[in-house]
């Protein structure tokens, strides 16, 4: 096999495992990332609601965010430490990110963040609502 051969093999197997491991790493920390954002736009529904046409809605947006704040601190809290799952994640997502860099240099790492970026917007542009 030739060098190129090799290179591109562990490219992909690297591209793959970052994927993967920041693919986990999200769907924990996008809950939180998303809580800020829910609460914004609940602060802004109020304010909009005057009248309290949409009150009702108002209130089950704001019982949505609460269930999703205890999803995400069950997902990455155990009491007041974090999960060993959570940290063993964010740990091996710098282990890879510095092989890449050791490996294929950090251009190639900025390459794959931006692949990663490009891959996940393309599926939410993508998803079909139920």
């Amino acid at each position: 096999m030739q060098r190129h051969d090799t290179r591109n093999l562990k490219k992909r197997y690297l591209v793959w495992l970052y994927k993967t491991t920041k693919e986990s790493l999200d769907r924990i920390e996008r809950k939180f990332t998303q809580l800020e954002i829910d609460r914004l736009i609940l602060g802004r529904l109020k304010k909009l609601d005057r009248q309290k046409k949409v009150s009702s809605f108002i209130a089950d947006f704001k019982t949505y965010i609460q269930n999703k704040e205890k999803d995400g601190l069950g997902l990455k809290y155990s009491g007041l430490n974090v999960k060993p799952e959570y940290y063993f994640l964010v740990l091996k997502l710098e282990a890879i990110e510095e092989t890449i860099v050791q490996e294929l240099g950090r251009k190639a790492l900025l390459e794959i963040k931006s692949l990663y970026e490009r891959e996940m917007t393309r599926r939410i542009l993508e998803s079909k609502e139920h």
